[in-house]
Formats: C-alpha cells, structure tokens, sequence
C-alpha cells in the first residue's frame, strides 16, 4: 500500500509542478516573448502546440488529433499506471522511471483536452553545439523517464548476458 501511494504521489508531484510552470507562464509571459533566463543559452520563450512533440501532428485534422493526441495517450498511460501499481517486483528506479513517464504524459493531456493545445516554453541554444526544440516540464518528465527505461534496460541486459 506505501508503495502504491509513493508512486501516486511521485505522478501528482510531476503533474504539480507542469501544470504550476505552464500556468505561470501562460499567465506572465506573452506569446512568443523571450525571456534570457542564463544569457541566450537558457531562454523562456511562450508558445502553444496543437501537436505532439516539436508540433508533430499540429496538422492533422481533429479526428485524428482526438484520437491520436487524447484517446491512444489515455489508454497507453492508464496501462502504464495499471502495470506499476501492480507489479510490486519491478526495480524502484524502472517504476521511478515509468511514473515520470506517466507524470508528464498525463501533464500534456491536460492542456491537451482543457486548452485544445500543450504550452511549450523552455528553448536551449548552446551556440551551434547543442539546440532543443521549445519544451515544457512534462517533456523534461517524460524524456528523463525514457532515457531512465532506456539505461536500466541496457545495464540489465548486459548483466544477464
């Protein structure tokens, strides 16, 4: 039972603090405004995708968006949740992993469904090295979860060789 409320919590605390980001900035900041936040390395920058990730799917037409954007999402994050509450055997890191996963998934799909779109605002420019897309920190949720899944799956893969 404290595992499963750790993992509920873990979720909620993901969701907390996209939906806190996002509405701080949809409240303070204007559309496509840019905030140097360390020089113009780190840049606060307002958007709204009607996409997926880097505004994959913004074209689509709303059919496909409701399904491919809100209904797969919903069913994929709800098995998720379903499998790691219920498996008490999976490693703390790979269920730390997934609920970030889920945390920030479920962050986009609020803006998804309340706001018809997912506010985007973080942008990183390392100067021609290193340059993100406009992201938000439900994707910093969901990419660190991944990179976790990711590196657990390669380390224990190795071990059982």
């Amino acid at each position: 039972m404290t595992r499963r409320i750790l993992i509920i919590a873990l979720i909620l605390l993901n969701i907390g603090c996209d939906q806190i980001s996002k509405n701080v900035v949809r409240n303070n900041v204007e559309k496509l405004e840019q905030i140097e936040l360390v020089g113009k390395k780190f840049i606060l920058t307002k958007v709204e995708n009607e996409g997926a990730m880097l505004g994959f799917g913004s074209d689509l037409s709303p059919i496909f968006k409701l399904v491919f954007l809100q209904i797969v999402p919903v069913i994929v994050l709800l098995i998720l949740l379903i499998r790691i509450l219920r498996n008490s055997a999976m490693n703390k890191w790979l269920v730390f992993a997934f609920a970030c996963v889920i945390g920030g998934g479920i962050g986009n799909l609020i803006d998804r469904i309340i706001h018809g779109q997912v506010t985007d605002f973080f942008h990183i420019d390392l100067g021609g090295y290193a340059r993100t897309g406009i992201f938000n920190m439900a994707d910093v949720s969901v990419t660190m979860g991944v990179l976790l899944i990711l590196f657990l799956s390669i380390r224990y893969r190795k071990l059982e060789m």
